[in-house]
């Protein structure tokens, strides 16, 4: 048989699709069945032969030809792919290619790639925007709370003697009995419970008030209908618990103590304090309204433009929000799996409820790059200079080190949407 070179060719095309279809035929095929029975047959069991010993035709007449296919398929496929992109650089390719198989057999191995292009954008208006940004204060009351904040950060609990009252802390142990037998998971030892926090089940803090260290009682609750656990929703329970201490909630003065606990530079007094509180929280103000700000004139600027949006960039958008979020609650120690488990959620809930904002961050993005273009926003080795050497100066790390781990497109087209922003504000 005369040796076939992989075929490729294109197929009818959508307005941001594009469909390949990629032939591996025969030598070319024949090689990666060859390979793959390699691999399969050292595995193999076989009477008469040891593993990786029995002939070709033995194999496949004990397993099959097509035994060997999805071996075959796979490194077809990842030479096929890289093919694909190579041959179609041009192109600019917006979301993960999708790829089937389309024929398998002796002959031959057939994959149709779909590839969703990036769209047509028609911008609308972007300059001379109607959003305005909100002007920032700071009240008095604002500053009271962030102090009292602070204070509540330094408590300390102190035992007392004398009964639990509402605000104190009581150190207790429990057990939960539900028709005379224990439950999974009701059982605690030493747990630092604030009366007052409706942390456990309702009813159950109340009842502590007025007990003392040492004591025990049966508290009698029932579970919310919405509890996460089907054995105990909507069921009567008994808590055996023993009262271990007590304590109460010592707020710090604002005093010299307190200030040195802070360890903040020149806060010596009730007033620089406030003064300091005053600053920061107008900071934080002022980032979360020029936050707003952009939002408002994007949103604005959006309105406007036209874009047929292929449903796999939103999809893949989607994907990335999912898994921002995962990554997210691990940092808290749970998984994903548990939250869906705690919330009742699914996947695909969770997926539906970030569609519309994903389709926001799609849209945005191609936005902003279509006005990149049109106003040939570029970014001079300058600047990008400048920006790296103020990155580098606040995490403490050298220039080297910072373009061997990131490399420096995304910090060039970081300053290309500041620019963009800067546009749609007007002060360019």
């Amino acid at each position: 048989m005369a040796k076939k070179e992989t075929k490729t060719e294109t197929k009818v095309e959508t307005k941001n699709e594009k469909k390949i279809v990629i032939k591996v035929e025969g030598k070319e095929w024949e090689a990666l069945v060859d390979e793959a029975f390699k691999k399969a047959n050292k595995k193999a069991k076989i009477d008469g032969f040891r593993p990786g010993k029995a002939p070709k035709e033995i194999y496949v007449k004990h397993y099959g030809m097509e035994s060997l296919y999805y071996e075959a398929s796979n490194n077809a496929v990842e030479k096929a792919y890289d093919k694909m992109l190579e041959e179609n650089s041009d192109l600019q390719i917006v979301a993960q290619p999708v790829v089937d198989i389309t024929n398998i057999g002796a002959e031959g191995i057939e994959f149709e790639f779909t590839l969703t292009l990036k769209p047509e954008v028609t911008l609308g208006k972007y300059t001379g925007l109607k959003a305005k940004k909100e002007k920032v204060t700071v009240t008095k009351e604002e500053i009271e709370h962030s102090i009292q904040h602070m204070q509540e950060h330094y408590k300390e609990n102190v035992i007392k003697e004398g009964k639990i009252e509402n605000g104190d802390v009581a150190v207790i142990d429990f057990e939960g009995f539900k028709d005379g037998v224990a439950f999974e998971g009701g059982k605690g030892e030493n747990y630092s419970l604030e009366i007052g926090s409706n942390t456990f089940i309702p009813g159950f803090e109340e009842q502590l008030v007025g007990m003392s260290a040492g004591e025990e009682k049966e508290i009698h609750v029932t579970f919310p209908e919405e509890y996460h656990s089907e054995e105990l929703k909507g069921q009567a329970v008994i808590f055996k618990v023993k009262v271990n201490e007590v304590k109460e909630v010592h707020i710090p003065e604002l005093d010299k103590d307190f200030f040195d606990d802070l360890g903040m530079e020149g806060i010596d007094s009730k007033e620089s304090l406030e003064k300091q509180v005053k600053e920061n929280i107008k900071t934080q103000k002022e980032k979360e309204a020029e936050d707003k700000w952009i939002n408002d004139l994007l949103e604005e600027a959006a309105s406007t433009m036209k874009v047929d949006i292929p449903n796999a960039m939103i999809e893949e958008e989607v994907s990335r929000m999912v898994q921002e979020y995962s990554q997210n609650i691990q940092m808290q120690g749970i998984t994903l799996e548990q939250f869906y488990q705690f919330t009742g959620l699914t996947e695909e809930k969770l997926r539906e409820e970030y569609k519309d904002q994903a389709t926001k961050r799609v849209t945005y993005r191609l936005m902003i790059d279509a006005i990149i273009a049109k106003e040939k926003i570029d970014v001079t080795d300058k600047e990008l200079d400048e920006e790296v050497t103020k990155i580098t100066s606040k995490y403490q790390m050298s220039k080297e080190d910072f373009f061997k781990n990131f490399g420096e497109d995304a910090v060039r087209y970081d300053l290309k949407v500041r620019k963009v922003f800067d546009l749609l504000k007007g002060e360019k």
